[in-house]
């Protein structure tokens, strides 16, 4: 079990939701209260990224830069559940804290720029880049995680197919070639 991921899985989250919400009753500075809750989604995003989706449901997710400069994102997902894998409730607070709070940060989008409060709106905005950009990146790792079993199964099955397929490309080659001379 881990309590502590499971805590600051939400803490962050929700404080960031809190304080975006009432900081104008707090504090009458635009920058302290933006700062405090960028502060909070980055915590949050680092958080999530980093720590809490490792140990509560066994995905992680990256960004990789080669040698030529090109990006690559990998998705892993944890294949053999461990003894300190998680309880299903910790898996389901990863997975309704991961949903929920993008919803919520798309609802103060709307409400922001129906209110005409256009100088929140970059902060939302930010908002919902942190949270969607974790929730995006974690369900590629579930995904990936259920493709890569479907992708072992096939190839389990065209490997043990491959000797015919073998011998009807040779067939079909052979033919190929003969009318290739044929026509020369």
């Amino acid at each position: 079990r881990h309590p502590l991921a499971t805590f600051f899985h939400l803490f962050f989250r929700v404080s960031a939701i809190i304080t975006y919400l009432f900081c104008d009753w707090f504090s009458n500075s635009f920058v302290a209260c933006f700062v405090t809750v960028l502060l909070l989604l980055s915590f949050d995003f680092w958080s999530v990224k980093n720590v809490t989706g490792r140990l509560l449901v066994g995905l992680r997710w990256w960004n990789q830069i080669d040698e030529d400069g090109k990006s690559h994102w990998v998705f892993e997902a944890r294949r053999v559940p461990t003894k300190a894998a998680s309880t299903e409730a910790e898996a389901r607070i990863f997975w309704l804290g991961l949903i929920i709070c993008p919803v919520i940060w798309t609802l103060f989008f709307f409400s922001t720029l129906f209110s005409l409060k256009l100088k929140w709106l970059a902060l939302v905005i930010a908002g919902i880049s942190l949270q969607t950009a974790n929730l995006y990146g974690y369900i590629h790792c579930k995904l990936g995680g259920q493709k890569s079993i479907s992708r072992a199964t096939s190839s389990f099955f065209a490997t043990a197919d491959a000797p015919k397929r073998q011998t009807g490309r040779l067939s079909q080659d052979h033919t190929e070639e003969r009318g290739k001379t044929s026509t020369r």
